[in-house]
């Protein structure tokens, strides 16, 4: 069985779409991103990112209400799953031990 890999930016929606909770859909993410990474992504980017994330199952999504804000048409909302989690925790710690190994990064505590 071949092992799934997270490109970066795949990683960093996956994150979003943790962070936001019941608030990801496509344009609050690329919000998030330019708000906290101060990354500019476009919002067709993170579409294409976020099916492809809910292909490998890691995110899940639904349709929200519509709203007048809105003209009536309904968000997708993505929701982080399970799996998406420990693949999140497993880059987490592998990329920790790779840090650990640089002389130059050697922080107490880690």
């Amino acid at each position: 069985m071949n092992k799934e890999y997270l490109g970066e930016f795949e990683e960093l929606v996956l994150t979003m779409v943790g962070i936001l909770q019941e608030d990801a859909y496509g344009n609050a993410i690329v919000n998030e991103i330019k708000e906290r990474v101060g990354r500019t992504c476009n919002l067709s980017a993170v579409h294409v990112t976020l099916y492809r994330l809910e292909d490998k199952g890691y995110v899940k999504s639904s349709m929200g209400g519509a709203t007048n804000a809105r003209g009536g048409r309904r968000k997708r909302i993505f929701t982080i799953t399970n799996a998406g989690l420990a693949m999140l925790r497993a880059m987490k710690e592998q990329q920790m031990q790779l840090w650990k190994l640089i002389p130059q990064l050697k922080i107490s505590g880690l």
